[in-house]
This record gives C-alpha cells, structure tokens and sequence, in this order.
C-alpha cells in the first residue's frame, strides 16, 4: 500500500510500505477513502517530537471496511467509519467514565493512544492507502447513509471538532457566555464554530493570518487581528473592559508573537488576562513534557512561566488535555447528518495522497489560503 512516511524534519516521502492487515480478532482493516493532515502532525513534521523516522503519519482517518476480525460483532462489511484519533479498548477504568483520550490498556505504562503519533503506541497512521483498527466495535462510528455525500464533514469527526466542542467543554461554554478562542486554525475554528452552536452570545477569535481570521468572520464570530500585538486590547474593549466569560487555547506550545518569535506562555499569560474573574479557560492547545528543541529554557523541559498569581487572584479555573472524541462524535455526527453543522467549510486544499509532502510544506509555512489539507488515497 501506499503510505505517509515520516524520513526525519521537514520531510515526509509517499511510499510502498507492507499493507496494513488484521492482526488481532478485534480488529477491522479500512480502505481509507479521506485523511486529514493536522496541526498536531506539524509539530511532529517539524522534528519538534521524538517522532522515529519510517513511521506513517495520520489520525484523522475515514474509509470503508473491507475485513473483520472474528471477535468483531458490531461493525459489518461494507460500513463507512470514521475513527476517533484515540485508540481506546472501551473497558479500562478510563474508558468506562468516557476519558477515552486516556485508555490506559491501549499504550501500556502510558494514558492515551493514537495512530502515528509521537509517544501515543506504535499504531500506523492512516495517511495510507489501509489502516488496521484495534478495538474496532468501539473505535469505528458507523456513519450515516449518506456518508459518501458529506464525507468531507463526516471526517471533521475523527479529530478537529470533537477538540474544538472539547475546547468549550473544558472552559465551561454555555448559552448566552461570551467566548475568546485564541488561534484561527482548524480547531480554533472549530472551537468558535461549536460556541456558536451552543449559543454563545458573542465569539471573538484572535489570530495574525486574515485568511483564517476571514473564515472566523464567516461563521460569524469577530475576528480580532493581533498582527500588532493589540489583541488583549481589543478583547477588552469588545467585553467593555470586563474580559470574555470563558476562554480557548487552540494553538499549543509552538505559539509566536506578533513578531514571529516563539513565546510559548503568551496565549495562556494573555487568556488569564482576556477572561474576567471567575471564568473558565480550555486548553486543546499541544503541551509537551519535554521540547528538546525550544529556544526558550523552561520550554526545553515542557514548562512555562505561567501567571498563577493572576489566574488565582481572578478566581479562574482551567481545564486542559486531549479530546475525549467518542464522548462527542456520535452528537456531532448527528448535527451534521441533520444539516445543523457542516465543519467542511474550513477545508481549503483536497489533494491526492500522493502530494501529501506538497501539502505539509504548505500548511506548515502558514501559506496564505492553505487553512486546512485532506488527502484523498485512491484519487
């Protein structure tokens, strides 16, 4: 089969690689029909993780099945999945409370799996031709009839709006709040987009590319444009001097200032600011333990100069970590099935699996017009 595969920083290579196959009755094999490339593969393209090189990239995975393990009873031949980027075996301690971002039988001595991903299990990615799915009767949502029609809004569900609705949820978004999403990539946009539909009151998104500020501006939220570095200014201004009531960080520890440079404490020094005393802040942002690679010294060790005492004095609470996604995506699905939510519309570039380093050169320099990359294997 044809796959992603990561060689070292800065490039990937499309390659023939052994084909994907069952190899737990657990199991199901899918033909992937579409994978998203994510701002979370970025940090890893970039040689920002410690990523080995020969793995194949991908978890935003949708495709058909085409071969089921003996022990699988729920999913059937034929069925159009789209698959959670956590790995999760649906019986650990973890997996019964719903915290299926934090299996603890999947990854074991680790909380949390996922396919090709840095320090998440050795599962394949599924920028390929054919993934393996472990667990599949919990892992597979079977999607709607008409799954071959919106599959560029089913494949949202694997990972980007669940983290973005997940973004609410950590800072406690509810009809009528006001929010601020720091970042316009595809999870701010989904974030912002997810706030909109649970009824928030005014959605401000804070970002320096127009092209993704415009697309904020499109589902209806107000762009606020930091390129001078008068963000927290302007959301101040837009909550009349009081702050939003809840706050989102969807850009993680590789955030830069208005100059460029990486300054990875500014969007959660500047969200302590931005929310009002006593609200709620979701972080869906990647942190990492460690960033060899940093400038910065605490970063190196995956720590920030945060300000607690201001986050303190203000009565704030703060809730992080990776989406829970099937917590969310049998809802989501539902929303788009219905025509109540259509998350396609950040896609910017559809191209064939067999351009997907093209792809990662663009979205990673941030290009002008490149908001959000799906591959399509097979076309």
């Amino acid at each position: 089969m044809k796959a992603v595969v990561y060689k070292g920083p800065r490039d990937v290579v499309v390659k023939t690689v052994p084909d994907a196959k069952i190899e737990k009755a657990t199991d199901v094999l899918v033909k992937i029909t579409t994978t998203n490339i994510c701002g979370s593969d970025l940090h890893m393209y970039e040689g920002r993780t410690n990523m080995e090189p020969g793995r194949i990239f991908g978890h935003e995975n949708l495709g058909t099945v085409i071969e089921i393990g003996s022990a699988v009873d729920r999913v059937k031949l034929g069925d159009r999945v789209c698959m959670p980027f956590n790995i999760s075996c649906g019986f650990c301690e973890n997996c019964e409370r719903g915290l299926t971002g934090f299996c603890l039988i999947a990854n074991p001595g680790n909380a949390g799996a996922a396919y090709g991903f840095a320090g998440m299990g050795p599962y394949s990615g599924g920028q390929a031709e054919l993934l393996r799915v472990p667990y599949a009767d919990f892992n597979c949502l079977v999607l709607p009839p008409d799954a071959e029609e919106k599959e560029n809004d089913y494949v949202m569900l694997s990972d980007i709006f669940p983290t973005g609705y997940h973004a609410t949820e950590l800072a406690g978004v509810q009809a009528g709040d006001s929010v601020v999403i720091y970042g316009a990539g595809p999870v701010g946009l989904m974030a912002a987009y997810s706030s909109i539909i649970k009824g928030a009151s005014k959605v401000m998104v804070v970002d320096m590319h127009k092209d993704r500020l415009a697309l904020a501006e499109k589902i209806g939220a107000i762009a606020v444009d930091d390129s001078d570095g008068s963000g927290v200014d302007q959301v101040m201004a837009l909550t009349a001097g009081q702050g939003a009531d809840r706050g989102c960080e969807c850009v993680g520890y590789q955030c830069c200032d208005h100059k460029g440079h990486e300054v990875p404490n500014l969007t959660m020094n500047n969200l302590v600011k931005m929310v009002r005393p006593t609200g709620g802040i979701g972080v869906v942002g990647v942190f990492v333990p460690e960033d060899p690679h940093a400038k910065d010294k605490l970063a190196k060790q995956g720590q920030i100069a945060f300000d607690f005492g201001q986050f303190w004095i203000k009565g704030q609470h703060i809730g992080t970590g990776q989406a829970n996604v099937k917590a969310y995506n049998r809802k989501l699905c539902k929303l788009i099935a219905e025509g109540k939510a259509k998350p396609s519309f950040i896609i910017s570039h559809e191209l064939p699996l067999d351009r997907a380093a093209e792809g990662y050169e663009n979205f990673v320099a941030r290009k002008e017009g490149w908001t959000k990359v799906i591959l399509k294997p097979g076309h």
